[in-house]
């Protein structure tokens, strides 16, 4: 994407006040509040394991383009890479492009979905920063049972988790902006990979 027209786009939404910078208020539930998500970059002895923020075995989402995901999305799957963020949040915003890149560049049995938590009212912003950064993957904006639970227990933004076709998080949440994310992220889905007895994978972005 040009520079220029991401850096207008970035500089668009904060002209409108959409970014409130990262603090620790905790995060929206859905259907996502309009309230600010305030996350700092936290140390890595605040991260703890996925496993404490729930499962999804149980859920239905709407998404930004007014479909539906369930359990049964995650169950075709082998791993499903699941990004939590908000547009009150920079550093979400700005790794978006990384994430799109990723995405793209992942195997049939691995999907990247993203939620975000305070997309209902804002479904255009949405939908300009998803298309100006190139990700073109599923991104749910409303939710009920576990994906609501799992979102209520989220204390920063970004963060992303690793599950497994069974609607188990395996492994720990990555926490924050990743310096390197295709490295991290690969290394979090190999892991859940392994534990299934699966085959890892290896991703080369373009």
């Amino acid at each position: 994407m040009n520079s220029k027209k991401w850096a207008s786009l970035l500089g668009a939404v904060l002209a409108l006040g959409i970014f409130a910078g990262c603090g620790g208020e905790p995060t929206p539930t859905p259907p996502p509040a309009q309230s600010s998500v305030q996350t700092p970059e936290p140390t890595p002895e605040e991260t703890g394991s996925a496993s404490a923020l729930g499962s999804l075995t149980s859920f239905t989402a709407g998404t930004l383009d007014g479909g539906s995901f369930t359990q049964d999305d995650i169950a075709a799957m082998d791993v499903t890479v699941i990004n939590f963020w908000a547009l009150t949040c920079a550093p979400c915003v700005q790794e978006m492009p990384d994430l799109a890149a990723f995405s793209a560049a992942l195997p049939d049995n691995v999907q990247l979905i993203t939620v975000c938590l305070d997309g209902i009212g804002n479904e255009d912003t949405v939908s300009s920063i998803l298309n100006y950064s190139g990700f073109d993957g599923v991104t749910l904006i409303s939710g009920d049972g576990d994906l609501q639970s799992l979102c209520g227990n989220l204390m920063y933004t970004p963060t992303t988790v690793f599950v497994n076709s069974d609607g188990e998080l395996v492994g720990d949440e990555l926490i924050g902006r990743q310096q390197d994310l295709a490295v991290s992220y690969t290394a979090a889905i190999n892991k859940v990979l392994s534990a299934e007895g699966k085959a890892e994978i290896s991703v080369e972005i373009e």
